[in-house]
């Protein structure tokens, strides 16, 4: 049984900790346990519960009347508003506690109804990419273990690989030839299987090569598949890629191709002037160049 402080619920729901001691006293929500040394601490029931709590308080319910609802009656709700697929912060906060829970089952409802909807595309870009920036920020506070963001993480990873194989659009005269990759020390792929599934999906040919992927690599790929384009991104700042190194040397090496870097570290190479670079930080950037290539 894990043990969280009421700093780690206020990381987890955005409610202040002052906020969560005064609902403790007036309504008795919560029953933080202590340890043998006095110190208070919250269980796993009590995460559960203070963010069905927080979903209902954020849609209006007043948090006198909430703490009146049986467990039941609280879970009820909160499966109720999660139905609604434009109700995205309500989602948002279901997926975190699916991982709380390591709730696969649950995770996968909660994503297929927003699918069946939405689509896939802009289930991840409005549901599922600002829940892993919320997991993000909770995994830097310590409010989430390492186990259960690489549980939600490889749900994702799964998602994404599926929907990718099932795009099976025939090649056009407009098709160009992309190869992905991540850069060596680099990880973190999620973003870059979603810029794969969106590639396949508007009908081009891709050749993806995926993680930790040596630069001499790429060069010997692209020798035998002659891309039109090549695509990689800077995530994380503790892999030891310098971001401004690494593009001008793609830049150089790949004069004749268009060279996208993508990721919130990209923003270090757009100030560089090589004619075959384009930076893209942020999703929006590079789905509309997508969708210029299309109507080209």
């Amino acid at each position: 049984m894990a043990q969280y402080s009421i700093k780690d619920l206020e990381h987890l729901t955005g409610i202040k900790a002052h906020t969560i001691r005064i609902w403790e006293k007036r309504y008795s929500i919560l029953h933080p346990k202590r340890t043998t040394t006095n110190i208070r601490y919250y269980d796993d029931e009590d995460v559960r519960r203070i963010i069905n709590i927080s979903i209902l308080n954020d849609k209006g319910f007043k948090i006198s009347h909430i703490s009146g609802f049986s467990e039941t009656e609280i879970q009820e709700k909160v499966e109720y508003l999660s139905l609604d697929a434009g109700e995205f912060k309500t989602q948002i906060e279901s997926l975190v506690l699916a991982m709380i829970n390591m709730s696969e089952s649950r995770f996968n409802d909660i994503l297929s109804k927003a699918i069946m909807v939405q689509g896939f595309e802009k289930t991840f870009l409005n549901i599922v990419f600002p829940f892993l920036q919320r997991i993000g920020l909770l995994w830097q506070t310590g409010a989430v273990n390492p186990g259960q963001e690489h549980f939600i993480s490889n749900l994702i990873r799964q998602k994404l690989i599926a929907n990718i194989d099932a795009q099976n659009h025939p090649v056009s005269t407009h098709s160009k030839r992309f190869i992905l990759f991540l850069p060596e020390g680099e990880l973190h792929e999620l973003g870059i299987l979603f810029l794969a599934y969106l590639i396949k999906k508007r009908g081009h040919e891709l050749m993806y090569l995926g993680q930790f992927t040596p630069l001499q690599s790429v060069i010997e790929a692209d020798r035998i598949w002659n891309s039109d384009i090549l695509i990689t991104s800077f995530i994380s700042a503790i892999s030891g890629v310098i971001p401004k190194e690494y593009a001008e040397k793609m830049a150089r090496t790949f004069l004749d191709k268009k060279v996208i870097f993508t990721g919130q570290l990209s923003k270090e190479v757009s100030e560089l002037k090589y004619k075959n670079i384009m930076t893209f930080p942020e999703n929006t950037g590079i789905i509309n160049y997508l969708d210029k290539l299309n109507n080209v």
